[in-house]
């Protein structure tokens, strides 16, 4: 079960591959283990030297094409060619990790009537959408707040795995930290994994994400 998220550094972290400093909550950590191989830290936690890139699969693929992680590192390192390809589900498990702590802290609703009730009311903070769930009934949903952040980059099976019930397709978070946690590692699964077929991503978060 993920923490309620990173703890992010005000000065941010630079990126090995492109040299820019951005907040950590847009970075994944990257350390060698005790015998020299490079392992992602999506959670920021393992003992090490950190090494930072841009949360994005083109960017850790072209790091390990151009041998970054040794120059960064300054030693010679063991770097798997599938580095990049390892990050997705180690993201959206930390998603669905977070709204499983939403739905133990009462801080998550899920269904239509449920969500559109909550949206109604302006008590959403984030409209959750499994990315293989119809586009009608996400639409409407959406009309009722045009500004509410939506995630819609887990599937439908993976938000009724982290809610405990069955086809799961909508669901919203209530304000808090988990909320903000979640947009901030949803923005991170969004550099990893494509968004659904004619739609895309919309994140508010604070740490200065955008639109993707």
């Amino acid at each position: 079960m993920p923490s309620p998220g990173l703890s992010h550094d005000a000065a941010g972290r630079r990126c090995i591959a492109t040299g820019e400093v951005l907040p950590q909550a847009r970075l994944i950590r990257f350390v060698a283990d005790p015998e020299g191989t490079i392992v992602p830290d999506v959670a920021g936690n393992l003992p090490g030297r950190g090494l930072w890139l841009t949360a994005r699969h083109d960017i850790v693929a072209g790091a390990v094409a151009r041998r970054l992680f040794a120059r960064a590192a300054r030693k010679g390192v063991t770097v798997g060619a599938d580095l990049a390809d390892r990050i997705e589900p180690l993201l959206a498990a930390r998603c669905c990790g977070l709204l499983g702590l939403a739905r133990k802290a009462g801080q998550v609703v899920a269904g239509y009537v449920k969500v559109r009730a909550l949206v109604e009311k302006g008590g959403a903070a984030v409209l959750v959408e499994a990315a293989d769930g119809g586009a009608d009934s996400r639409g409407k949903l959406q009309s009722l707040a045009p500004g509410l952040p939506v995630i819609d980059r887990l599937s439908a099976a993976e938000l009724s795995a982290a809610l405990g019930r069955e086809h799961v397709v909508h669901a919203a978070l209530l304000p808090g930290r988990l909320a903000q946690s979640f947009q901030a590692e949803a923005a991170r699964l969004a550099g990893f994994r494509a968004p659904p077929r004619g739609l895309s991503i919309v994140l508010n978060s604070s740490d200065g994400t955008g639109s993707q």
